[in-house]
């Protein structure tokens, strides 16, 4: 009775061995404003608060100090990934009106259309 009590107990245990690693289950986690460049590309210089918030949406940090400037912050945590992604995209006005973007993601020129050939 031993004996056989033995062998099982020594048979479980290796048998725990070839278990595969158990991790725990991570979900992808995604805050702020997400923004692209093609929004940004959007964006003109003039425009007015309210055309700013149509193309990227209410913007996650407003400052009551600093009521010209609207910060976009975005972080994006894949599930089973070690680096995270981080952005940060600074809007200023002057006047009510659109004057500069500043971050990481930052707005390129408008590319002329190509050619149409006929």
């Amino acid at each position: 009775m031993k004996r056989t009590l033995t062998v099982i107990l020594v048979l479980a245990l290796v048998g725990c061995t070839y278990i595969p690693q158990v991790t725990p289950y991570r979900i992808e986690i995604q805050q702020g404003n997400y923004l692209n460049q093609e929004m940004l590309s959007q964006l003109k210089p003039g425009m007015t608060k309210d055309q700013v918030r149509f193309i990227l949406g209410t913007p996650l940090v407003t400052d009551p100090f600093h009521v010209e400037r609207w910060d976009y912050v975005f972080t994006h945590s894949p599930a089973n990934a070690t680096q995270s992604e981080k952005r940060r995209v600074a809007v200023f006005f002057t006047d009510g009106k659109l004057s500069r973007v500043d971050g990481d993601v930052v707005p390129t020129t408008a590319k002329p259309a190509p050619p149409v050939v006929k």
